[in-house]
């Protein structure tokens, strides 16, 4: 019989689970489903780490077995204001309008709790994407998939929304929703079995 994975992953999304699946590390899921609007006055990064973090305890909390519990959190920011995903079709028009023609920040912040030494590591990633310019027809026929509904800021760049970005500065796995490259050198500086 297989042991139970000694790290889990407190995210329900499919792009976070794929990333660590390509860095070969072997994990289960177990979402943290907690509230994510920010507090009175919290910018982006803090907001950002504070969800990491709460989501990995929240999991650890929950379940029996595991070690390293992982909680991610990604924001898209736009001259300081935090875009987190949208509620609906109208929300998600607003947000790729307002995106569009300029260079934003994506920010995913982690967080490694360990639950047999009660320390818990964080840190927030900052990638800069710039959008060309969209047209209606554009952000219509975009929005018409769906996609948008659960994606901060209203895309993925690793889907249908691919071609709205002209460059990126940083990292593309951050952008996606999980730093791996800063992950995986934390959990190794964390003593964290990755084989």
């Amino acid at each position: 019989m297989t042991p139970e994975p000694l790290i889990v992953l407190a995210s329900a999304s499919p792009r976070r689970s794929e990333l660590l699946g390509l860095a070969g590390l072997s994990f289960r899921t177990a979402p943290a489903d907690i509230p994510e609007e920010p507090l009175p006055g919290e910018e982006a990064v803090p907001h950002a780490l504070r969800l990491a973090e709460e989501k990995a305890r929240a999991a650890a909390g929950r379940e029996a077995t595991g070690r390293w519990f992982i909680g991610a959190d990604t924001i898209v920011v736009l001259d300081g204001r935090i875009m987190g995903k949208p509620v609906d079709d109208q929300d998600a028009c607003r947000m790729l309008t307002d995106l569009s023609g300029t260079t934003h920040q994506v920010v995913t912040a982690y967080a490694v709790y360990d639950r047999q030494t009660g320390s818990c590591v964080t840190e927030a990633i900052q990638t800069g994407v710039r959008f060309k310019q969209l047209s209606d027809h554009e952000i219509k026929a975009y929005i018409s998939t769906g996609c948008p509904l659960d994606k901060a800021g209203a895309y993925a760049i690793q889907g249908g929304a691919a071609h709205f970005v002209r460059e990126i500065q940083g990292s593309y796995t951050n952008v996606v929703g999980l730093p791996t490259c800063e992950l995986i050198e934390t959990l190794h500086r964390m003593g964290v079995p990755l084989s």
